[in-house]
């Protein structure tokens, strides 16, 4: 393997499955010839949003990170490194799974909320999936530049993005969510 998806963005070519990738913009963490590791950007869980109020005495947002170990919880952090255990993403951003002193940093206000995008679970490939995948078309690989990873998006990011690719990509982007309904 030759090249990795490392850093780049996938956004998920539509289709009316309407599973968890519907419509899914996902920034990979890790792509190497092991298999691949991302989290999606775009898709809120109103349920554990729910079970992280308790912990905060504000609303919180936490995304689906895919369908990959739902009970884990990953943290996309920009800024200030409050923790020993992390993954850069670039230098401005950082992956981690430390709760603690996320959550630590948060409240003593070290870390401004804003600052900090939660995920519960993740999704992953297997040697050599991902690559077929794209390859079948399933998933359009993007490189973004000036993405904050830690915005609160929604489907406005995936049709965005689609957007800015233009050509066939337009078509997509203003296609209903439900294509079978075209």
């Amino acid at each position: 393997m030759n090249y990795s998806y490392k850093g780049k963005i996938l956004i998920s070519t539509p289709d009316i499955s309407g599973d968890i990738f519907s419509r899914s913009v996902v920034l990979m963490i890790e792509h190497n010839e092991h298999g691949a590791f991302g989290l999606i950007l775009n898709k809120k869980n109103s349920q554990m949003s729910s079970k992280f109020k308790n912990f905060f005495d504000f609303k919180i947002e936490v995304y689906d990170g895919g369908p990959v170990e739902n009970d884990k919880v990953f943290f996309i952090v920009k800024g200030k490194k409050v923790t020993e255990i992390y993954t850069d993403i670039s230098n401005e951003f950082y992956l981690t799974e430390d709760i603690e002193n996320i959550i630590s940093a948060v409240l003593s206000q070290e870390l401004n909320i804003d600052d900090v995008k939660i995920f519960s679970g993740y999704s992953g490939w297997s040697a050599m999936q991902l690559d077929n995948e794209v390859q079948k078309k399933f998933w359009t690989v993007v490189d973004v530049y000036n993405l904050d990873y830690t915005l609160p998006n929604d489907q406005t990011l995936w049709k965005s993005i689609m957007q800015n690719l233009g050509g066939e990509y337009l078509l997509w982007a203003n296609s209903p969510e439900d294509i079978s309904l075209n």
